[in-house]
């Protein structure tokens, strides 16, 4: 048997990780002058973004190599393959935790199959890519022709997203401090994307939410593969501006389902409140 694992960042709502029986890994975060880690199910989404707002804040770490071990080990013995699709090795080092424990454990255990897959996103971008490869083992196919379609996939996943404030992805080391730069100017609001090495940049700039909201549509436009496939939308306690991009994407022809979700705790500490974000399938993630 095939087992799939991700970790938190993907963002997947609850019914869809019953519903594929995903494996989900958790990050943990911070509050300022305390150290006692939480995770996601602990997560208050209109507390958490009104604090941050407030200007309380958040830390976060990486998962560690033990935590993968201890996890991948518990289906290793039950004689599980593993295929982990994890968060971007651009913004986080914890992709690579997830292959030394595969290298350590593939020495243990040479019956089994180990695969750990850099999805080059976050949030949805991640977790869309993981539902994915969820349906793939549903069909039954063999272990190799699922990392190889997975794979397949990971140039044509478009994220592209704009925040109220480019200081929280700076702080955290996210975009460079020249980047940061494109926020300083009154009403300017950044388009950003992750480029093919999963790293975050700026891609267009400008003035205000709904401007940034129409050119995120327009995009999708233009790059969409089908406008019958499931979308997936991210944001920091913005619901607002979700209803106005799906009210333009649905002009456009979008007449898929989608997937709206608020960012959890560990991405949207870095991002911070008011973001919106989406991700689709589309033909190039460069051509953004």
């Amino acid at each position: 048997m095939i087992k799939l694992f991700t970790d938190s960042a993907a963002n997947l709502p609850l019914k869809l990780i019953k519903k594929y029986d995903i494996n989900v890994i958790p990050f943990a975060y911070y509050t300022e002058g305390s150290e006692e880690a939480k995770i996601q199910a602990d997560f208050d989404k209109k507390e958490f973004y009104d604090s941050m707002r407030k200007g309380k804040v958040y830390k976060t770490s990486m998962i560690n190599i033990d935590t993968f071990t201890k996890y991948f080990e518990e289906e290793l013995l039950k004689k599980n393959d593993i295929i982990y699709i994890g968060i971007s090795g651009g913004i986080s080092g914890t992709f690579d935790a997830a292959n030394a424990a595969k290298n350590y454990l593939s020495n243990i255990f040479k019956d089994q199959q180990i695969q750990v897959i850099d999805s080059l996103g976050a949030s949805l971008g991640e977790g869309m890519i993981v539902i994915e490869a969820a349906k793939l083992i549903s069909q039954g196919l063999s272990f190799n022709t699922i990392v190889n379609c997975v794979k397949k996939l990971l140039p044509n996943m478009c994220q592209i997203f704009t925040v109220d404030d480019l200081k929280y992805l700076k702080s955290s080391g996210r975009v460079s401090s020249a980047a940061a730069l494109v926020g300083g100017v009154l009403g300017i609001r950044p388009l950003l994307i992750g480029n093919d090495e999963g790293k975050i940049i700026v891609n267009n700039k400008v003035r205000g939410m709904t401007k940034a909201l129409d050119a995120i549509a327009n995009k999708y436009e233009k790059l969409v593969l089908e406008k019958r496939k499931t979308i997936g939308i991210a944001h920091a306690d913005n619901e607002k501006a979700v209803q106005y991009l799906l009210k333009k994407l649905r002009e456009k022809g979008f007449c898929g389902k989608e997937i709206v979700e608020y960012y959890e705790p560990v991405t949207g500490s870095h991002v911070g409140p008011g973001t919106v974000a989406m991700f689709f399938f589309g033909q190039s993630r460069t051509a953004l």
